[in-house]
């Protein structure tokens, strides 16, 4: 008898549970919209620079909205297709590409720089760093620009002229692989490796690598010239009034190796997906380029966290648990007005992408309401 009952009530005793776990879920993403919309509202204003965020769990768009303006000027509303300045989430493009001629047998991250500048002043040192050095930022090549006492020719210099105090390096600040100090002329750097390799503007490789086959269609990489139209402004509140502050008030800008890239959210959604389906390169190469390199040298307490082309931090996400540690691999880009960051959580499946120009970051904001929300 009572094998009857449980057999006849299953049915109805599963119906509840998914009608349950339904509403839970329901629940769940009402209080992380709920929870961002509070956020947010105070962190943009309808007349202000503004944003947008991206949010998605599997297939699943968990938040999409955009805030304020892209441009003060012309009143225009930032949208997800609206085109800024990724900062940093440009090294990202360049190290796929170094990677992706690494596959096609074009050249080696274990290459030493000397091969590639021979004009290097000091021959040994060029001889010591590596690609893969460059890639990660453990080459101990210091930063020698006077980016901040020569502003107005940093304004407008490339790739090369950013590239070129480096070469005069006389003296390491470590050895090559032992320690991590962070590079943006590392990657002006690579950038001209991929020139001297394929015989073309990395621009043009990367246009032609990457943002064709991940249909990326409104990106672009600038090469000296700012993008004029259609794209956001970046801004910063200065006496209680914004004021623009990216090409022209802000240097390293033409230096489109470190910082070069402009893309919306809707284009790097379509990055995300690019790398989920290997539409670009192999899945040994975007495993690679997501998985952390440990230098036999390293003589650092801290771990590293830097992969070849992306940053694999583990996180406590969730104050209630922070003996859990989530995988985070991620990229955050910072340049004159603009904040960036593009991040992949694999065990939640989860992505987030967010673009500001008035110099906010948010990510703190977006991890603490998903864990709020029940999400980690």
């Amino acid at each position: 008898m009572k094998y009857t009952y449980f057999k006849k009530s299953l049915p109805l005793t599963l119906l509840v549970f998914l009608y349950l776990n339904c509403l839970c879920q329901v629940n769940k993403d009402q209080l992380l919209k709920q929870k961002l919309d509070s956020v947010f509202s105070e962190t943009f204003q309808k007349d202000s620079p503004g944003g947008s965020v991206f949010i998605q769990q599997g297939n699943k768009i968990l938040y999409s909205k955009s805030f304020g303006l892209s441009d003060l000027k012309l009143k225009s509303a930032f949208t997800s297709a609206t085109v800024q300045n990724l900062g940093s989430i440009s090294k990202t493009f360049v190290a796929y590409g170094i990677l992706i001629l690494q596959n096609e047998g074009k050249l080696s991250i274990d290459d030493n720089l000397l091969k590639y500048f021979p004009d290097f002043k000091n021959k040994e040192i060029a001889k010591k760093v590596s690609i893969r050095n460059l890639l990660t930022h453990t080459s101990g090549l210091p930063d020698s620009r006077d980016t901040e006492g020569d502003s107005i020719f940093y304004l407008t210099a490339k790739d090369e002229e950013n590239w070129a105090p480096i070469k005069q390096t006389g003296t390491l600040q470590f050895e090559p692989g032992s320690n991590y100090e962070y590079s943006n002329p590392a990657y002006n750097g690579l950038a001209l490796i991929i020139e001297n390799v394929t015989k073309m503007k990395w621009q043009e490789f990367i246009e032609r690598k990457i943002f064709n086959p991940a249909k990326m269609n409104n990106s672009k990489i600038t090469d000296g010239p700012y993008p004029s139209e259609g794209v956001a402004h970046g801004y910063r509140k200065i006496n209680g009034k914004w004021s623009e502050y990216d090409y022209g008030e802000y240097p390293t800008f033409a230096a489109a190796g470190n910082g070069g890239v402009w893309s919306s959210i809707d284009d790097l959604r379509k990055y995300v997906e690019a790398i989920r389906k290997y539409s670009f390169t192999d899945s040994q190469t975007i495993r690679v380029a997501e998985e952390t390199w440990f230098p036999k040298n390293w003589n650092q307490v801290t771990e590293p966290e830097k992969a070849f082309v992306w940053f694999h931090r583990k996180m406590a996400l969730n104050k209630k648990t922070p003996e859990i540690k989530y995988n985070v691999i991620e990229h955050s880009g910072d340049q004159g007005g603009f904040r960036a960051w593009l991040a992949m959580i694999p065990e939640a499946d989860i992505t987030i992408i967010w673009l500001t120009n008035n110099e906010a970051v948010i990510q703190k904001n977006i991890l603490d309401a998903l864990a709020d929300a029940g999400y980690f």
